[in-house]
């Protein structure tokens, strides 16, 4: 919801010559004074009077209306040294500046309090609907077991009918812990399963257990009735019903909470313990979790660890320059939260939102969600998890959002948990008083590390790949770019905050489809090719663009593989990212050198930036073509992602135009860190004795042929790979690296 402190972002629809209309004979007014003299010449006819003399009105004219506004949106607030400064500037009197911010205010609060109630008689009318769609579910809900109606049109309130009723439940509860305790290996006792319903829940808790099935991997912790919040009906939980997602299968929604409710009081607990349970590294002081204290102090409540599968964990704690509740919003947005993360989430989707949560806060809100993680290599597969994401507020300035992964057992998705689950992961957020967040987050998951090629090993173990410190360093690097762009324009550059929001979000759509290409992402459709004379280490795949404004018509031909380099992240990154030395490894330079038109600053260093590239004329003749490039670097890894684009499309983007039909196909590299181990080298052709090392992803995509329909020849995946190798071995030559390991 809008507060006060945004009127000047909700107020741009107004009518600034209705704030310019100003009485002639005494230079000022107010809107009393619009109103009365609105009604001023009816109501002196209507009483037989002679009319008066009509008062004059007169605009301000465009330049002060502008002048005006660019000063309210400075100081809504301006004090009398200011509005006779004002009022000196643009010949009027200073009641005339007084009255007319008074106005201005006056209205800016009318159509902030119009926007609320609009956001709240809709917020209404949803819960309204969903109360109506609840109680219809809870009347037609049927019993799994005899098939009648789980709530009774007549049901008799005599206390021995209650007794007969209260004894069949506990007997069909008895089977279901039965039941549960052979699928999942947990005991569950009676105390915790079956406590005796308080007079305060009376039949909504019998209700409960009839509806309620154990078919959920993941099972309750026993409580009869719903957490404090999760009012899905009038007391009583959730029937069996069929949610509208791609399985199209019936969950069990009290299941979830008892889920959501575990998975939030372990990650509270691994939030705040340290030692012994959490072992902080040397050097870089990354927190890793002791498993062997881990079972000793939770218990596993979404089953044992499928055989085979390796565990990581990881912890950090930053200053993130944010508010708690901004965050909160972004994080339960499943979109939004995808575009924050666009190098580690390659597709995200909300199947269902089970609890929408208590108004802005997000309080006990609960939703079903399926995402693909990914590392920018094609050694590493893309790992699909469904899970529900939990958020709970613990205080005024306190929040905690926790994921777990769940499996709804069914044919379509019984390979869910196929190479990887996410244990109880997440954030806790603490609202500091100078307007930043002190988040604490936690990564705990289980995958299959067969399915991971050797090289990338290590990194994944060590919690670098996916873990707490690459989700804390991203989200670092993403608000000091959002503040940079919130900054104000500086006299003299090419390009005001408009172009700058356009340019940006040109590169983001860029890195976003260069991340797709790299892990296989299922947004885009990619068709994998197995071609003979293709090592094994090259991913390549082709897929059709028929009508995306986006990028150009025809087959787009991609390919991506990772080599090691022992050489430094910092050193590699420098070299490709300088366009004075681009000409050593890029066929699009042609051999001559390039330089940077302009840049637009995504964060502190020279190296987190948006680019726009050009090639030295050639017999004095200029190129139409530039190059967009963008380009990174943090703790956990580098990105240096870049396109050719078409000059006049540059203009425009420039200019504040629109980004989204600007076709381009990005190329570039990821620079993942090198990561020691204590045993034999993962790398055969290293010395073991070297301590600097990277690993490096190059990825290439290109269009083939123009026409969508034409078949894709051997020919055209020899040529991009081709062009793989040679980049490769130029970066080789130019850094004069002898020992590039092979990737077999």
């Amino acid at each position: 919801m809008a507060s006060h402190g945004e009127l000047r972002l909700i107020g741009e629809n107004y009518d600034p010559g209705f704030i310019g209309m100003m009485k002639e004979d005494d230079g000022y007014g107010s809107s009393d004074d619009f109103e009365g003299a609105l009604g001023n010449d009816q109501d002196t006819a209507d009483n037989g009077r002679p009319p008066k003399k009509k008062k004059k009105f007169h605009r301000h004219n465009p330049h002060q209306i502008h002048e005006l506004e660019s000063f309210f949106k400075e100081c809504p607030h301006p004090d009398e040294k200011q509005r006779r400064e004002l009022s000196r500037r643009l010949a009027l009197e200073s009641k005339q500046i007084k009255f007319w911010f008074q106005n201005r205010r006056t209205q800016m609060k009318t159509q902030l309090e119009r926007h609320e109630n609009v956001f709240l008689k809709q917020e209404n009318d949803k819960l309204r609907a969903e109360n109506d769609l609840l109680r219809q579910a809870i009347a037609s809900a049927i019993c799994n077991n005899c098939g009648v109606p789980a709530v009774p049109d007549e049901i008799s309130y005599e206390p021995s009918q209650l007794m007969i009723e209260n004894s069949r439940l506990k007997d069909e509860l008895n089977r279901a812990r039965a039941l549960t305790n052979k699928f999942l290996g947990r005991h569950l006792s009676s105390s915790s399963a079956n406590p005796s319903p308080s007079p305060s829940q009376g039949l909504n808790s019998n209700v409960e257990v009839v509806v309620r099935r154990t078919g959920f991997c993941g099972l309750n912790n026993g409580s009869t009735s719903l957490p404090m919040g999760f009012e899905f009906g009038h007391g009583a939980t959730m029937p069996l019903m069929n949610p509208s997602f791609a399985y199209e299968m019936p969950y069990d929604k009290s299941a979830l909470v008892d889920v959501a409710l575990a998975a939030m009081d372990e990650l509270i607990k691994m939030a705040q313990m340290g030692n012994p349970l959490w072992i902080k590294g040397f050097g870089d002081g990354m927190e890793t979790l002791n498993l062997e204290e881990y079972k000793r102090t939770f218990s596993s409540f979404i089953g044992m660890k499928p055989s085979g599968f390796t565990t990581e964990a990881t912890r950090e704690t930053a200053m993130v320059p944010l508010r708690g509740l901004a965050l909160v919003d972004t994080l339960m947005d499943a979109n939004r939260w995808a575009e924050m993360f666009p190098c580690m989430i390659s597709r995200a989707v909300t199947i269902d939102v089970l609890s929408s949560g208590k108004g802005v806060t997000r309080d006990n809100a609960l939703q079903l969600m399926e995402a693909e993680f990914q590392v920018l290599s094609p050694l590493v597969p893309i790992r699909q998890i469904q899970f529900i994401r939990f958020c709970k507020q613990h205080s005024d300035s306190v929040w905690a959002i926790v994921d777990v992964s769940i499996n709804l057992s069914n044919a379509a998705n019984a390979l869910m948990f196929a190479n990887c689950r996410r244990l109880p992961s997440g954030c806790v957020i603490q609202d500091m008083d100078n307007k930043y967040s002190k988040v604490t987050w936690v990564e705990h998951s289980e995958y299959d590390e067969s399915t991971v090629h050797h090289l990338l090993r290590p990194l994944l173990s060590s919690g670098f790949g996916f873990g707490a410190q690459r989700w804390i360093a991203t989200l670092r690097r993403q608000y000091s770019s959002l503040a940079q762009l919130m900054s104000p324009d500086i006299h003299g550059e090419d390009i005001n905050t408009v172009g700058k929001k356009s340019m940006l979000k040109l590169a983001q759509r860029m890195a976003y489809n260069f991340s797709a290409g790299i892990g296989a992402s299922s947004v885009n459709k990619w068709d994998k090719l197995n071609v003979g004379n293709v090592g094994e280490d090259v991913r390549v795949m082709t897929r059709k663009n028929v009508n995306d404004p986006g990028e150009p018509l025809g087959i787009v031909l991609s390919a991506a593989t990772s080599v090691w380099m022992p050489i430094t992240q910092q050193t590699l990154f420098g070299f490709l990212r300088n366009e004075r030395m681009r000409n050593q490894w890029d066929i699009l330079s042609s051999g001559r050198p390039m330089q940077a038109m302009f840049s637009v600053a995504k964060g502190p260093g020279q190296g987190n930036c948006v680019s726009i590239l050009r090639g030295a004329a050639v017999n004095g003749s200029d190129t139409n073509m530039l190059i967009l490039q963008e380009t990174w670097s943090d703790a956990c890894g580098a990105l240096i992602v870049y396109a050719p684009v078409d000059a006049s499309s540059i203009r425009v983007v420039m200019n504040g135009g629109d980004s989204s039909h600007v076709a381009l196909l990005p190329s570039g590299f990821a620079i993942l860190p090198g990561v020691q181990t204590d045993g034999p080298s993962m790398q055969p052709d290293i010395d073991e004795n070297t301590s600097d090392g990277c690993i490096l992803t190059v990825g290439f995509q290109i269009l083939v042929n123009s026409v969508p329909t034409a078949k894709l020849t051997v020919e055209s995946v020899e040529t991009v790979n081709h062009l793989l190798t040679c980049t490769v071995e130029k970066i080789k030559a130019a850094l004069s690296v002898t020992q590039l390991g092979s990737v077999e």
